[in-house]
């Protein structure tokens, strides 16, 4: 019965009612009110103003004028405090917020059809669509959730350095629990010693976890390289790995054991305490192993920290393993036997004093090494057998890694140390004198003293060419703006140049260049001072120093330069000094794609050369002349060419 009802309600605005309901929206049907149609929908005529007769229009087909129902022209424009009104079945707004709803007038015109005969066509206002009103309701509910953990818009980037401190507060916390959950459930005055200040550091340890799992499940991933911020998808992801387990599993309320754990307890009598039911939190580690991952990468000392990271481990294996005998020696009776702790006197019952001759025996046995009291019964037994074999399996992992590390460390120093034999070797062979060895030495312990030894092509070769572009502009970019000809040159030039810098080291005493060579590079001073001299190598012309650039105008080969592009003085390094060198041949091969660039610097390099009178004018007009006519034949038979296909 209720199929044909239902088919019946979804031909009027898909709307299902009940039998009830059915039957008076069929009477309406038929008795139509005063502000409904004849299918019972309500309509707003009632209150439309009273407008103005239209002008007569002419009939299009049958000659029939556009009929204006008498129904408006009776009906003045007033408001009523109705109930919601309803438009095709959907309640959407009262009466009161009729001015923004209606868009049409409810009019009852005669058009043609296309048959040409006239008929009726009922056009109803229109209102906001169930759909339009869901969807501003949904971004009202995303606005005002905008701010929640769970809401869509809640992400947490793990890459931004405060991802990076939150993980350094759990790491901390993560520590505590490592330390003190199992340091006081056996040592029962480590527990007794402050309740309260234990009781304020579980509590906020916790609290530091429930937010570190809201944290964890909107932590952001890469998808086709892009960063996930959708927290739906976020969570998705959270709950596809096993992070959600020991997150949620180190967050049960294990604490309600104490209710049912017997009064009295943690003590010399009673062990272990209740603190030990929160052994849980342990198994939020791998957080801590995040932290340390995102350390390692982080830090300039990256060696360094390694060790330090292998040296934690070692002391937490140690801390637990003391711990675990401890708890042994009160299972099988504190000073029972020789190998169990013995708690007699004041000395050995002192909190201090357990900790610190359980921490020796530890490491004493866990590293092989020294003298243990023999176990004298099974159980001594077995656990001593088992920490020799955690000890031998243990440490001969972690001794390997320390080799290796320290190894890495010097990598860079034992290739240093290989060079220099490799040339101290050579010279030996070719019987090089002692005074120029003498330099060549010196100038090893300079570069590797001034951490220049590096190969830094090698080193950024990783790198893809946009990196390593971005990285030589950070180093050489202001160093190359100081040179005058490159001065308000385009971005582009200048990134593609600062890659061509190399960076050579010159000895005192060395000539970086003499008078009369062909100039071949151009050279940038970063630092140390060089002394330009005349030639009798002796008088002192002027001096450079860090900033100073020479030999520009030489890698330009600008026609009509008197000097023909040689080296008009002796430049020679008083000390050590670093320069940057750009050769000729990487200069012209970046100007090959900056014409107008080419063009700037070639007339800032006839103007240096006009202000010291080494430009000769007739030469470069020539030469410039030339250039011209090469360049419009070399146009001209382009054209021809062009013809030439669009003839074929």
């Amino acid at each position: 019965m209720w199929i044909p009802m239902m088919a019946a309600a979804a031909q009027h605005d898909r709307v299902v009612l009940s039998p009830r309901r059915l039957q008076q929206h069929q009477q309406q049907q038929h008795t139509p009110s005063p502000d409904r149609d004849r299918h019972g929908r309500r309509t707003y005529l009632h209150m439309v103003p009273i407008l103005p007769p239209p002008p007569a229009v002419p009939a299009i087909n049958d000659g029939q004028d556009t009929i204006i129902s008498d129904r408006l022209q009776d009906t003045s424009f007033q408001y009523t405090s109705a109930a919601p009104s309803v438009i095709s079945g959907n309640a959407f707004t009262t009466p009161s917020k009729i001015p923004n709803s209606i868009n049409k007038l409810n009019l009852i015109q005669s058009h043609p059809n296309k048959w040409g005969s006239s008929r009726k066509v009922h056009e109803r206002s229109t209102g906001p669509d169930w759909f339009e009103t869901k969807m501003a309701n949904a971004k009202m509910e995303k606005k005002r959730s905008s701010k929640c953990f769970w809401s869509s818009s809640f992400v947490v980037d793990p890459t931004t350095h405060f991802h990076y401190k939150w993980l350094m507060l759990v790491t901390v916390t993560i520590l505590y629990n490592l330390v003190f959950v199992i340091g006081r459930g056996v040592f029962w005055e480590l527990n007794n010693a402050m309740p309260t200040i234990w009781w304020i550091l579980d509590y906020a340890s916790d609290g530091i976890y429930v937010v570190d799992t809201l944290v964890h499940a909107h932590e952001g991933f890469l998808d086709q390289g892009l960063m996930v911020r959708n927290s739906h998808k976020l969570r998705e992801n959270y709950f596809s790995t096993s992070k959600w387990k020991s997150d949620f599993l180190s967050l049960l309320p294990t604490d309600l054991a104490y209710f049912w754990w017997p009064s009295g307890s943690c003590s010399a009598d009673v062990l272990p305490c209740p603190v030990i039911v929160r052994a849980n939190r342990l198994l939020r580690v791998p957080r801590m192993l995040e932290f340390f991952d995102r350390t390692e990468t982080k830090t300039g000392y990256p060696n360094v920290f390694r060790i330090c990271k292998v040296v934690f481990a070692i002391l937490i294996l140690i801390h637990w393993n003391s711990c675990l005998y401890f708890a042994i020696s009160y299972v099988i009776g504190f000073g029972s036997d020789n190998w169990v702790y013995n708690l007699q006197g004041a000395r050995n019952s002192s909190l201090s004093r357990q900790y610190i001759y359980c921490f020796y025996w530890s490491t004493l046995t866990l590293t092989t090494i020294g003298e243990t009291p023999q176990p004298e019964n099974e159980l001594e037994h077995v656990f001593v057998v088992a920490d020799f074999l955690a000890g031998v399996l243990i440490f001969a992992t972690i001794v390997g890694n320390i080799g290796s590390m320290i190894s890495n460390m010097n990598v860079a120093r034992v290739e240093f140390q290989n060079r220099m034999d490799g040339v101290k070797q050579y010279m030996a062979f070719r019987r090089v004198s002692k005074e120029l060895e003498a330099r060549v030495i010196r100038w090893f312990a300079y570069t590797w003293a001034n951490k220049q030894a590096l190969d830094e092509e090698r080193v950024l070769a990783a790198l893809p060419d946009k990196l390593k572009a971005e990285i030589a502009i950070h180093v050489h970019l202001d160093t190359l703006k100081k040179v005058e000809i490159f001065q308000d040159c385009e971005p582009g030039l200048l990134e593609e140049l600062v890659l061509k810098l190399r960076l050579q080291v010159f000895s005192p005493g060395d000539y970086i260049c003499r008078k009369g060579d062909v100039g071949k590079e151009m050279y940038i001073v970063k630092r140390g001072i060089l002394s330009v001299v005349a030639d009798d190598q002796k008088t002192e012309i002027a001096t450079l120093s860090a900033g100073s650039v020479f030999g520009e105008v030489s890698v330009l080969e600008i026609a009509g330069n008197k000097t023909g592009n040689r080296r008009t003085a002796n430049v020679r390094s008083l000390g050590y000094s670093d320069l940057f060198c750009l050769s000729k041949r990487d200069l012209w091969e970046t100007l090959r794609d900056y014409p107008e660039a080419r063009h700037s610097l070639m007339q800032r390099g006839c103007q240096l050369l006009r202000k010291d009178r080494l430009l000769d004018e007739d030469a470069f007009l020539q030469a410039q002349t030339q250039n011209e006519t090469i360049n419009e034949a070399v146009s001209r038979l382009g054209m021809y060419k062009k013809v030439l296909f669009n003839y074929k």
